[in-house]
């Protein structure tokens, strides 16, 4: 029964792609609103680790496939006996969706470019931590559910320059994320 009502789920899925283009989502104008979500463990077995990071975003297209807005980022990471790790930031970023039909797998996705900067801070339990100017870089790709959500992977370089016991930090960073695009008027411009 299960199995049936998977692949129901799925043809229904399948059947809604075939209906539209991923074109209209990303013209000036629009508000893309979502999240990014990373390094998610919780482990099973009591004084296992657990981790997770968030990054919502917000942000408006000035122009057709270019946008720009804000996020905010929290991680923890703990585990009994361990100490707590955080990382936390707030800052500006910018997207650009590749437009050009070659350039895309699929006619329902979109190869794009992130870049933020921003307030940023590490602070591992073990180790030295880092605090000042974040800066991040990296190439995603969004696939379009429906003519207003999209299902992204991103793969992101981030960097911390500043103070604090080490004067700078980065890593590089898989995240998977869920995005809305949203129309703000009626007509476009």
């Amino acid at each position: 029964m299960m199995k049936n009502m998977l692949r129901t789920l799925l043809l229904i899925l399948a059947a809604s792609l075939a209906v539209y283009q991923a074109e209209a989502q990303l013209k000036r104008g629009n508000l893309l609103v979502g999240g990014n979500i990373a390094d998610l463990d919780a482990g099973l077995r009591k004084g296992d680790l657990f981790s997770a990071s968030l990054s919502p975003k917000i942000a408006w297209f000035l122009r057709d496939n270019a946008a720009v807005g804000g996020y905010l980022k929290f991680g923890l990471a703990t585990a009994k006996n361990a100490g707590t790790s955080i990382n936390y930031g707030i800052g500006l970023l910018g997207r650009y969706y590749l437009s050009n039909d070659n350039t895309n797998l699929y006619r329902h996705g979109r190869f794009f470019g992130e870049a933020n900067v921003g307030i940023e801070g590490f602070n591992p339990a073990v180790g030295e931590n880092t605090n000042g100017l974040g800066l991040g870089i990296g190439p995603g790709y969004a696939y379009f559910v429906s003519p207003n959500v999209g299902l992204e992977t991103l793969l992101k370089y981030n960097g911390i320059v500043g103070f604090g016991q080490a004067l700078t930090s980065h890593n590089l960073h898989l995240s998977f994320g869920f995005q809305i695009y949203l129309p703000v008027s009626g007509r476009s411009r």
